[in-house]
């Protein structure tokens, strides 16, 4: 049987956690009948999604959106720019399974080479047995059960089904010299992620004009300096949510304006306030 969330017996729009100190590179979330919608954005984390009511969109294929049905899982590589968001005017339940990307890494060099990690797609599965399979997973991961059990769960889901073809989805081919280029400025954001950052001064890190520089973060990331820095809070955010950090701390460590600046930008990113996201 597929085990998977009962979102009829909840109230809509409902979202749950699971985090363990034992397990912490794992981290799942359940949503269902949820209308929140993301920007685009990445995280240090491999994800592996899974859309169990409604439609979704996933975006950040270059041949542009792809649209989900449910019992597709969607794996995203770490650092890969995307968004999945219900259709216009709709909502959708999903599950979300965050992998450190590291302890991920640790697990493929046990069975597999370590070039294969290299440069990996997106990858789009609509086989019902992996589906079932992962919401039996995540249906243990929630359960109040043995750790070492979980942790054996997840590693063998990923040694069975980490190579599971589906549908490729390339990331954008950089020019290395371009990479290269604006590493100066990338360096820079990620010292100083609290820096308001002008495009000035990036563009003189990138010996670029101002356009050149934009132009060349969107081709190497994705998105625009602004964006990316934006993004690189948000995610450095979520690091001091889970350590217990206060939230007022967090948006002035930060360089938010106030808080509910910092709850605007972090939902845009992640769906939830930073509150729900705590809780």
């Amino acid at each position: 049987m597929t085990s998977r969330p009962n979102c009829a017996a909840q109230r809509s729009d409902t979202q749950a956690f699971w985090r363990d100190p034992v397990l912490p590179f794992a981290e799942s979330r359940r949503a269902c009948q949820s209308r929140a919608c993301y920007k685009r954005h990445h995280h240090p984390t491999f994800s592996i999604g899974a859309v169990d009511g409604g439609t979704s969109v996933f975006t950040g294929a270059a041949n542009g959106p792809v649209s989900l049905s449910p019992g597709t899982l969607v794996y995203v590589p770490a650092s890969r720019v995307h968004a999945c968001n219900p259709a216009p005017d709709t909502a959708w339940s999903y599950q979300m399974l965050h992998l450190d990307a590291a302890w991920l890494q640790a697990i493929r060099r046990e069975y597999t080479r370590t070039d294969a990690m290299e440069d990996e797609p997106v990858r789009i599965v609509t086989a019902p047995a992996v589906y079932a399979r992962f919401c039996r997973l995540n249906a243990l991961l929630f359960e109040e059960g043995d750790p070492i059990e979980k942790e054996a769960a997840l590693i063998e889901f990923v040694g069975d089904y980490d190579t599971e073809q589906g549908l490729s989805i390339e990331g954008p081919v950089v020019p290395s010299d371009l990479a290269k280029q604006i590493r100066p400025a990338l360096d820079h954001l990620y010292a100083s992620p609290t820096a308001s950052a002008t495009l000035d001064e990036l563009a003189g890190l990138a010996g670029m004009s101002r356009y050149q520089v934009i132009r060349a973060f969107r081709a190497v990331t994705g998105m625009t300096p602004h964006a990316w820095q934006l993004n690189h809070r948000v995610n450095l955010a979520r690091d001091w949510i889970r350590s217990g950090d206060r939230l007022a701390d967090i948006a002035l460590h930060l360089g938010f304006a106030d808080q509910a600046h910092f709850q605007r930008v972090f939902k845009a990113h992640a769906g939830v306030t930073p509150g729900r996201f705590r809780a």
